[in-house]
């Protein structure tokens, strides 16, 4: 029985997969967030886990600026709990593990432990010392239908209120978090799964996610009405690109409709 860590961006799937491990004796982290109306059979996050990852964004995100009375502030989130939104560059250099190691020890010592947070797209590397015996699993789907979900949760909870955020702007947050999975987190080692939304709605990647984790899933949890935001509309060339590659690691192909 492997620990697990779940990445992906928000709105990507990653409660739908975590779900699959409630069951399964994980430590998930305390005081896990409700359901709702976007995620009625629950988030499987923990603020524990989500304030950790929140300080470390906090102090390496861009600042929000104030640019004038039109456009009162700029689109970079940097107020609790809005961090999962936040663009954060390539080339950032994160804090060093070492002023979180009491909080990190303290949650990753309760084994097995199966965390979730899309801000991890970002921090995995301040996490990554304290990580043993640990799996990676990656969720994706079409760029434009989970850009389309992040505006609609946007525009509907009222934390996030208070800065500006477009559909590009969801579609640079895609683009960034997965950058960072692809071309800086799995060349730091580890053994990574990576899996298209539509293979764990449809099941056919049960088996494989069993053997790799060592543990049996919940294989009842899926529910397919969810399944309430897909696009395929026509890509950029640089999403296409990081979309490509997620689909070429998940031996996912694309239906042509």
């Amino acid at each position: 029985m492997k620990n697990i860590i779940v990445l992906g961006s928000g709105r990507s799937g990653t409660s739908m997969l975590t779900g699959l491990f409630a069951k399964s004796g994980y430590f998930m982290g305390g005081n896990l967030y409700p359901g709702r109306d976007t995620n009625p059979k629950g988030f499987f996050e923990s603020g524990q886990i989500n304030s950790i990852n929140e300080d470390i964004i906090r102090e390496v995100a861009p600042k929000r600026l104030r640019l004038g009375p039109i456009d009162p502030f700029s689109n970079r989130p940097n107020r609790p709990g809005q961090r999962w939104l936040t663009q954060l560059d390539l080339n950032t250099k994160l804090p060093d593990s070492d002023q979180y190691s009491d909080r990190i020890t303290s949650l990753v010592s309760q084994q097995p432990f199966c965390f979730k947070d899309p801000r991890f797209c970002y921090t995995l590397p301040v996490w990554k010392p304290y990580l043993n015996n640990t799996i990676f699993l990656v969720v994706f789907r079409h760029p434009h239908s989970t850009a389309n979900s992040m505006v609609k949760e946007y525009k509907a909870m009222p934390y996030l209120r208070g800065f500006k955020f477009t559909k590009q702007d969801a579609l640079n947050v895609w683009h960034l978090m997965y950058s960072h999975i692809l071309n800086r987190h799995i060349h730091d080692g580890g053994n990574w799964l990576f899996m298209h939304y539509e293979q764990i709605l449809s099941g056919e990647c049960y088996n494989v996610i069993e053997e790799f984790a060592e543990v049996k899933v919940d294989r009842g949890f899926v529910d397919q009405k969810l399944n309430r935001n897909v696009s395929r509309e026509k890509l950029e060339v640089s999403l296409k690109v990081v979309y490509d590659s997620l689909c070429e690691k998940s031996k996912y192909t694309e239906l042509v409709v």
